[in-house]
């Protein structure tokens, strides 16, 4: 850990480091004690860290736009984005993006699906039975969310799967790497080039999946006229829904999993009443959030906490550090699934809030039911954990779990 992290010298706060990587709570901690309004030099972008700062922010679309992308390498840059992806659009055209798959994520049609999803889930625990341990990544909580979306997406069996391997060479930095690297970059190729192969074939053979419905979907444009998607803009939708489908589950899931063995007393107590797993969803989401921060460009100049943010200036709201923020949160660094839930920050916030929140929600519920019925008694090796070292997100790449070990042979941390 840099003396910058520790407390000992400037607060530094590098979303490409290894102390950002391995854990940033404690920088995030200094942020907001000490700089709200953080600048770095050294990719050029500010940083918000204080709860009040984020939500602001992330309502005010017309002042922190995303229409300059929404990561720092596009932000950085200094170009716009080539194409248009939803979370790249500001309203009013955001708005009637938004609208063609809103009806998809309603709650009561999420609500429809938790017989799909639970077969889904329960399908990757058989094949975990029997077994004395496994790797909770790898093995379920990694493939099961994208297996779930490809489903709603109507991708073939045999194809889904190789989505999440695309996704994952994507998000990956080195240390030190704002850009992406050649392998993502070529990995971000071969899924964009499928997906639009995809949207060509659901074209000509039309199913009752999401691709299907968007091919006949119509929009309204600047001037009122009802116009369709063009493949490309479809293949962009569904690039855009099969990531976050994916990716915020996977890595919500997996923190569950290692949190819960730390805190056995609150494994306990969702094992004895499964009511209490929504409120432990959403506090997941507040203590460790899969998308750590979003990226927004200043349409003006602002001035926060006696510092001035010009215009054009790449800023990024750091969610994880907002639901951390003592000025909000009484004993934000305790992990309480009875804690009263709050604004959901860790699914977004205004008009670019989470669409699928509500299916994240209930596929991570089922997720945490079904892994409790199946192994109540579970060992996490600390020794194997690995965290991932991606753009924006943070979590696990690897969590080795013991099934069926008594737990008064061993001594949990109290951490996450």
């Amino acid at each position: 850990m840099t003396e910058g992290a520790r407390g000992t010298g400037p607060v530094e706060f590098d979303p490409f480091s290894s102390v950002y990587f391995d854990d940033p709570y404690e920088t995030y901690r200094r942020l907001r004690d000490e700089r709200p309004v953080y600048r770095n030099d050294r990719y050029g972008f500010t940083a918000l860290s204080r709860w009040d700062d984020v939500v602001e922010a992330s309502r005010n679309w017309q002042t922190f736009s995303s229409a300059h992308g929404v990561d720092l390498a596009t932000l950085t840059s200094g170009r716009r984005p080539e194409f248009d992806s939803l979370i790249m659009i500001d309203p009013p055209k955001h708005n009637r993006l938004r609208a063609l798959v809103s009806r998809v994520f309603s709650p009561r049609a999420v609500s429809a699906l938790e017989p799909m999803i639970r077969e889904v889930v329960r399908g990757f625990l058989d094949e975990l039975g029997g077994r004395s341990g496994f790797d909770a990544v790898a093995e379920f909580s990694g493939p099961f969310p994208v297996e779930v979306i490809s489903v709603m997406l109507g991708v073939p069996p045999a194809e889904r799967q190789q989505i999440r391997h695309w996704l994952d060479l994507v998000l990956t930095r080195e240390e030190g790497q704002i850009a992406p690297g050649r392998a993502a970059q070529a990995a971000g190729l071969e899924m964009g080039s499928y997906f639009y192969e995809l949207v060509g074939r659901k074209r000509r053979d039309p199913d009752e999946g999401m691709i299907s419905r968007l091919i006949e979907a119509t929009v309204a444009d600047e001037e009122g006229r009802e116009v369709a998607l063009d493949d490309m803009e479809i293949a962009g939708f569904v690039a855009l829904l099969g990531g976050a489908g994916a990716e915020t589950v996977t890595k919500l899931v997996a923190n569950a999993i290692v949190l819960f063995d730390s805190h056995p007393d609150q494994w306990d107590a969702v094992l004895g009443d499964r009511s209490l797993i929504p409120g432990a969803v959403e506090e997941l989401l507040r203590y460790h959030p899969p998308s750590q921060y979003q990226g927004r460009w200043t349409t003006e100049e602002v001035t926060l906490h006696g510092e001035t943010i010009p215009a054009g200036r790449p800023v990024i709201l750091i969610t994880g550090a907002a639901t951390r923020d003592e000025r909000h949160f009484e004993d934000p660094d305790r992990f309480e699934i009875l804690r009263k839930p709050e604004l959901a920050l860790g699914l977004g916030h205004g008009v670019h809030a989470c669409l699928g929140a509500a299916l994240a929600r209930m596929e991570s519920r089922i997720a945490i039911e079904e892994f409790g019925a199946r192994f109540p008694v579970f060992e996490v090796d600390r020794e194997g954990l690995r965290r991932v070292q991606m753009a924006n997100v943070a979590g696990y790449s690897s969590v080795p779990v013991a099934v069926g070990r008594g737990r008064e042979s061993r001594d949990r941390p109290t951490g996450g």
